[in-house]
């Protein structure tokens, strides 16, 4: 059974499904964390109040946690190793032909996947661990809990300090526009692999990725938009 298991998955068509999954997991995160970091926009006491419930149980988030690492490296290497098949089946390609017949997004996955794993590498270390900003640790908040206070980490303050320096809101937001691509294509070929891209479907599909990779992309963007024109502030 194991053994029939590791055929599958190191088959070509196994790994496409790896990748297919993978990137389900990561799509759908991206559109949770998305709804997350809108909610900047209630103010101090929304956010703080919905950072406290996601860390309220560590178990609980550091096993979400560990599930998203795992998605992560799965679809990193399955990547890695289908272009390297990819690449060693056709040697020498037509390299006219395929850039012809690739678009602009399916030509730049490589580059734009390996961008945002650099970029989530920073990410991590800037608002979740803050590695990068240890000033982040020091920043608290009071909410009202079950007619007690609570002192919680303030991620308002934190983000908003964070989006207010230009270098960290423009490389935030060219990495939004690269995660834009990568997931216009990528879901595109989600819909392939499951065999659900036919004649028929096509266009449907491929302008539902299109309208997905959009709607994070100005989802995203809007929250150091925000910040940077003033329409959200540092409290007080």
């Amino acid at each position: 059974m194991n053994s029939s298991c590791c055929q599958i998955f190191s088959s070509s068509i196994g790994k496409k499904y790896l990748m297919a999954l993978s990137g389900l997991i990561l799509a759908g995160f991206v559109f949770v964390h998305m709804l997350g970091n809108l909610q900047l926009f209630l103010g101090q006491e929304a956010l703080n109040s919905y950072a406290y419930k996601l860390q309220s149980i560590p178990a609980v988030l550091w096993g979400f946690r560990a599930f998203l690492l795992l998605a992560t490296v799965t679809h990193v290497l399955t990547a890695i190793s289908l272009v390297r098949e990819n690449r060693a089946a056709r040697p020498k390609p037509n390299a006219e032909e395929k850039f012809i017949q690739a678009t602009f997004a399916s030509r730049g996955m490589g580059l734009t996947g390996a961008l945002l794993f650099a970029f989530i590498v920073f990410h991590v270390l800037h608002y979740t661990v803050r590695i990068t900003h240890p000033e982040y640790q020091d920043m608290h908040y009071i909410l009202e809990k079950n007619g007690k206070e609570v002192q919680v980490h303030d991620v308002f303050t934190m983000m908003v300090s964070g989006f207010t320096e230009k270098w960290i809101s423009g490389t935030y937001i060219v990495c939004m526009a690269m995660l834009c691509l990568h997931l216009t294509h990528g879901v595109s070929s989600l819909f392939q692999t499951i065999g659900i891209r036919n004649t028929a479907w096509k266009s449907r599909l491929d302008g539902l990725a299109i309208a997905y990779g959009w709607t994070v992309f100005i989802g995203f963007v809007s929250v150091p938009m925000a910040v940077l024109m003033g329409v959200i502030n540092l409290p007080g």
